[in-house]
């Protein structure tokens, strides 16, 4: 089938770099872009006029939330209250419990997936939290998220995550890490086990990696095993690391090391690594707060930086910096890792939080950010034909509308979106050549529904912080309201 978009502005493809096409058109078939241009007069069995829009390639976002967003909840606690946001080394050895059911856990999938979908992500490698499972992710859990993945229609990175141990909260209110190895181990196998379920799926939309968790939570057993499967099976590796100096002093107390140093004594460096956050390198003000190498050892390595700025922003952190990285050829890509999974959003709160580290307005250009967001993702997955719009690229596509005088006047129309725009101004997306998102829905997805059914797995969530507090405080005290309710006087 052979299906044409035209829309006032295309980000199209030209030359190794995109350029922007006005009054465009774009032309599909089956999966894959055959003609980005104006004036087309071949046929076409279907066809859309987008109007006053922007059509860009799909957004990939690789540490996308897929669960109930729980930085609502954690990002503003005041340090004797954080502690309590953490597991109690009590409910550590004898209490834990996965606060959801399997087919909770399932709604919970779904409602993230839809989101992402929102806003015009077609390519995703999710993160969720394990503050309220009994362990990490069982290996269930995500056949059935790809299943929920597939049903939708966007292109999944996926695995479920494993750890073999958790942050917790010591009885002295100090922070630690308490391991039980052999969940670390099944998880690795359950891992493996995942990569065979996917390779019989044979669908191009799902595909396995490798998502252990934070550093500190792995013994470099774990980690060792990690990079040899990922070298043996010709697997991608996304690792949580770089990301707080908390984390730093945790490796070095647990292996005398620094984390890049682990990742490089275990082997992780030569494997195909994407590390989301990647903000506490030599350059960060907490450790040297200038450049002794960390860079170009990242740079090197070919390690994928997943720059996540508004939720760095959410908890009091900053890159160090973006124009540094990119100047010392680390690929950066875009992950948003909390609600609300908005890229657009996400790109504008990067550009200005750059221009305060470095000091110039130009610190970090717009157009930098998007191609984060698009081929630096793309290569972040080894896939030349995601993230732009030319023929033969994979038709991943998505449209914005820009019609809105809320928006503003209007100059350079990418520009002004990040400045001006959210990605809820998104109206239509493809991936693979199908319907994704069409007027902004998603076909057979009851958004009023699957809202209420969330909200009441939210307080669910909510509910359960105070089983594993320290201090079992209730809810009302570890999650204060911002102002005091009204009550009405007689």
């Amino acid at each position: 089938m052979r299906t044409r978009w035209r829309a006032t502005h295309v980000l199209a493809h030209r030359g190794g770099r995109h350029a922007l096409l006005r009054d465009g058109e774009i032309v599909w078939e089956d999966d894959t872009i055959a003609y980005v241009g104006t004036g087309y007069d071949g046929p076409v069995d279907a066809e859309l006029d987008l109007g006053e829009a922007l059509v860009m390639p799909g957004l990939i976002d690789l540490d996308a939330l897929t669960d109930i967003d729980h930085l609502v909840l954690d990002s503003w606690a005041p340090r004797e209250r954080a502690a309590g946001l953490a597991w109690s080394q009590e409910y550590f050895d004898h209490r834990r419990r996965p606060v959801f059911t399997p087919a909770q856990r399932a709604t919970v999938r779904e409602y993230a997936l839809v989101q992402l979908a929102l806003h015009g992500i077609t390519t995703y490698m999710p993160i969720a939290s394990e503050v309220h499972s009994d362990w990490a992710e069982p290996y269930d859990e995500l056949v059935t998220t790809a299943e929920t993945s597939r049903r939708i229609g966007l292109r999944g990175y996926l695995g479920p995550a494993y750890r073999s141990g958790v942050n917790v909260a010591l009885p002295d209110g100090a922070r630690g890490v308490a391991f039980d190895e052999d969940r670390g181990r099944a998880g690795l196998r359950d891992a493996e086990r995942f990569l065979d379920h996917v390779a019989g799926l044979g669908d191009p939309l799902v595909n396995g990696v490798l998502l252990p968790c934070r550093i500190e939570t792995l013994t470099e057993e774990l980690l060792r095993e990690t990079a040899e499967v990922a070298g043996r099976r010709d697997v991608l590796v996304r690792l949580h690391c770089l990301q707080g100096i908390l984390e730093r002093d945790h490796v070095r107390d647990l292996h005398g090391t620094t984390p890049l140093g682990l990742l490089a004594r275990t082997g992780l460096l030569d494997t195909r690594l994407l590390v989301p956050h990647g903000i506490v390198t030599d350059r960060h003000p907490g450790v040297h707060g200038e450049d002794r190498g960390d860079l170009a050892t990242l740079a090197a390595a070919d390690v994928s930086v997943v720059h996540c700025p508004q939720t760095s922003l959410r908890y009091g952190q900053v890159l160090h910096s973006f124009g540094a990285y990119r100047r010392a050829g680390i690929n950066l890509c875009l992950g948003t890792d909390s609600f609300p999974p908005d890229l657009i959003r996400g790109m504008d709160v990067g550009v200005h939080l750059a221009k305060v580290v470095d000091g110039r307005a130009d610190a970090a250009p717009a157009e930098h950010y998007v191609e984060a967001a698009t081929l630096g993702g793309a290569r972040a997955l080894g896939r030349a034909d995601l993230g732009r719009l030319e023929p033969g690229a994979q038709a991943d596509l998505v449209a914005f509308r820009l019609d809105d005088i809320r928006d503003g006047v209007q100059d350079d129309p990418v520009r002004t979106f990040l400045l001006n725009g959210t990605a809820r101004q998104a109206t239509h997306s493809v991936v693979a050549g199908r319907p994704v998102m069409t007027d902004g829905r998603i076909p057979g997805i009851d958004l009023a529904d699957l809202r209420r059914r969330a909200q009441a797995l939210f307080e669910v969530m909510r509910a359960a912080y105070s089983e594993r507090d320290l201090h079992r405080r209730g809810t009302d005290e570890l999650f204060p309201p911002t102002f005091p309710p009204f009550e009405e006087t007689s």
